[in-house]
């Protein structure tokens, strides 16, 4: 099945355009559509001294050749440098990412992958960004949703993602952590098809509090909801303390962790496999990946940046959205 998948390349000023224009050179099967300014693109291919085709969507999805790439231009208020920020066309960049979300409520795109930003450009701008995730969810008017990132063999979801470690204590709730977990464990069901997800939660404290010795929360919180979600039928360990849950004695038996914040989890996922993960937005009305990296603004217009992040979540994308459509489809078939 070939599919139609929205691209945004992200901080024109960084690796992202790099990296799309890279990937293409070997054609793809399904028809990457970058929503971005073609003469960047166009600029940025010359620079890299790479062949590069632009053209219109088709009426039906068919895939790139080598070289080729689908357009739906926004254009740029200011010509880019390759690593140099430039706080004026953060308003195209966030244009790029409304139009994505316009395509894929509307079917228009089958996913959308994101290539990496500079969340302090933007906010330079004027513009209030704190991420994509949050983003994405507040523009489809989604309450809730649950940052994940994945490699092939670790998925690491986050509690709380881009707030201030100072911010994350208070915003360990109940009904915050009982929402991550519903979320996690359904789109583990429903997406990845595992029947009966294991999954490993963190303590907030070292040593998981230490019985309330180093801090509360895991007795007055965390371990009360999965006591609670486990009569439910969930599979929940913990809380465990993260500087022992991510071990091979525990790890084999998951099939996701749920971590409290941001530098908790993420550190070890991307020592383990940066470059070969992928950042999935769970909860969202649309399936949403990227790369697990940043701008790399001192790589950008080198060719010398990695594709494997992009590619995987490229693949990524394409795998969960082949797999949706064709339970669509199975269903409109058995009525």
């Amino acid at each position: 099945m070939t599919l139609r998948l929205a691209i945004t390349p992200g901080e024109p000023a960084g690796i992202g355009p790099d990296l799309l224009i890279q990937l293409v050179q070997q054609g793809c099967a399904h028809e990457l559509v970058a929503i971005a300014d073609p003469q960047m693109l166009a600029a940025r291919a010359q620079l890299l001294g790479l062949p590069l085709t632009l053209r219109s969507p088709s009426a039906q999805p068919r895939p790139l050749g080598p070289g080729e790439l689908a357009i739906e231009p926004v254009a740029l208020a200011v010509t880019p440098q390759p690593g140099r920020l430039e706080p004026k066309n953060s308003a195209a960049i966030i244009a790029t990412l409304d139009r994505a979300i316009s395509g894929c409520s509307d079917k228009t795109y089958s996913a959308l992958i994101t290539g990496p930003i500079n969340k302090a450009a933007i906010n330079d701008a004027g513009i209030p960004f704190s991420g994509h995730t949050e983003y994405l969810a507040a523009q489809t008017a989604t309450p809730n949703v649950v940052m994940m990132l994945a490699s092939d063999n670790l998925r690491v979801a986050l509690a709380t993602t881009h707030l201030p470690l100072s911010a994350v204590a208070p915003a360990i709730t109940t009904e915050l952590l009982e929402t991550c977990l519903r979320i996690l464990h359904s789109e583990l069901v429903s997406k990845f098809a595992i029947a009966k997800p294991r999954i490993l939660v963190c303590g907030l404290n070292p040593h998981a509090g230490e019985n309330g010795h180093l801090g509360h929360e895991e007795t007055t919180i965390i371990s009360p909801l999965l006591s609670k979600l486990n009569t439910e039928g969930f599979t929940l360990s913990g809380p465990l303390p993260a500087d022992t849950l991510f071990t091979q004695k525990y790890l084999l038996q998951a099939d996701a962790v749920l971590a409290m914040y941001h530098d908790q989890g993420l550190p070890v996922l991307k020592y383990q496999g940066f470059g070969k993960a992928v950042n999935i937005t769970l909860g969202l009305p649309f399936i949403r990946t990227s790369v697990d990296h940043g701008t790399a603004l001192e790589l950008a217009g080198t060719g010398t940046a990695s594709t494997g992040s992009l590619a995987y979540a490229i693949d990524c994308a394409a795998q969960l959205a082949g797999a949706a459509e064709s339970t669509i489809r199975e269903h409109n078939v058995n009525g």
